[in-house]
């Protein structure tokens, strides 16, 4: 009882703060950017229909990157078809859409969805967090490198500062994670052995087989210059169709941005919103982009009218997307069909892992089972 009463205030605490914080980003970033909305609507009489169906294509095309980045750290034999995963992508979107810090509730349902299309609770794992440091470790190289080439021609600017701390410590810790697993192996497995052997509902064998499954994973795909290289790409195609798009909407209403310029602007927005303040960057990565392209000199109405439109399609539309991708997923809708090579192969994969687990079970316990020598 005790427990819940002291969790429940705590939560409630967060919500508040959260709500505030929201609340300020509005009050104080979004609200001013949008005084001059009236003269923002007059652009929409001159708008290139044919550039926003382009648009929404570009967008297309970045979850279908995504999705394919998903894949090709996947191992072969387990990695969901293109379009299974891309409903994956959806559903794992709309939550991340939903909720502060949705990030970690997209991951949990990304890795029960992939669960269910037979891919292991280790490789699972593995996937989803190179797929989610991997592309923010390529969005910030890519922001970096624009960075350098716009302080000569538009000169330096106080956020840019931010923007490069934040990027060196995630690069930091996705360096030290890689050192770690790959040279580091039995110390890092010593530690989280150590840690899972204190915490509750944590396995220490299961733990144990993770680490050195992601380890062994890790090692093989940055010795697989193929892999590396295709994971590489497809997360620098993501990005670059996604800021493509916010590109195309801004040409559709008269404004067009020099790349560098919108580099900046879209790098500066992406990985700001990375700070877990609001749902996926909501505010925050309206207000950067608005700012800074008029601070490129984008006209005023049409950087917000196009900033506006880009979210509509980048955040909003794959709420109502990805939970009909939900729904056919539970419907099994959209599933590669399954060979009897196939399921022969899930079932013995199965079986082993049942085995395996009976196998630990037995020598922490001292009993002996069929097939296994028995320890002395």
């Amino acid at each position: 009882m005790s427990t819940r009463r002291t969790s429940s205030p705590r939560r409630a605490v967060r919500r508040f703060v959260a709500l505030l914080a929201f609340l300020l980003v509005v009050e104080y970033l979004v609200i001013p950017q949008l005084a001059g909305a009236r003269r923002a609507l007059s652009t929409l009489a001159n708008v290139n229909l044919a550039l926003l169906v382009a648009a929404v294509l570009a967008e297309v095309g970045a979850v279908l990157s995504y999705a394919q980045l998903a894949r090709s750290v996947l191992p072969k034999e387990s990695a969901p078809w293109l379009p299974r995963m891309t409903q994956i992508q959806l559903a794992t979107l709309a939550v991340s859409h939903l909720v502060p810090g949705g990030a970690a509730a997209g991951s949990g349902l990304g890795l029960k969805l992939l669960g269910d299309e037979g891919v292991s609770g280790e490789d699972a794992g593995f996937g989803i967090t190179v797929q989610s440091l991997g592309s923010a470790v390529v969005l910030n190289v890519m922001l970096w490198v624009a960075l350098v080439a716009s302080i000569p021609l538009h000169g330096y600017n106080p956020v840019y500062a931010t923007a490069a701390v934040v990027g060196v410590v995630l690069l930091g810790g996705f360096f030290l994670l890689v050192i770690g697993l790959t040279r580091g192996e039995q110390r890092a497995t010593r530690i989280l052995r150590a840690i899972a052997r204190k915490t509750p509902f944590l396995n220490e064998e299961r733990v144990h087989r993770a680490v050195h499954r992601v380890a062994e994973r890790l090692r093989a795909m940055l010795s697989d210059r193929s892999v590396l290289l295709r994971a590489i790409g497809w997360a620098a195609a993501n990005w670059l169709f996604d800021a493509g798009c916010l590109w195309i909407f801004l040409a559709a209403f008269g404004a067009v941005v020099d790349p560098v310029s919108l580099l900046v602007s879209y790098g500066l927005a992406n990985v700001l919103a990375a700070i877990p303040i609001t749902p996926g960057g909501l505010g925050v990565v309206e207000a950067v982009l608005s700012a800074s392209l008029i601070g490129f000199g984008v006209p005023r109405a049409v950087a917000l009218v196009g900033v506006i439109a880009y979210r509509l399609v980048n955040f909003w539309l794959p709420i109502p997307i990805g939970a009909l991708a939900y729904g056919s997923l539970r419907a099994g809708i959209g599933g590669r069909p399954r060979t009897h090579r196939e399921d022969a192969k899930e079932l013995a994969y199965r079986a082993a892992a049942d085995r395996e687990g009976a196998t630990t079970w037995a020598a922490r316990h001292g009993v002996d089972v069929p097939g296994r020598t028995p320890s002395s």
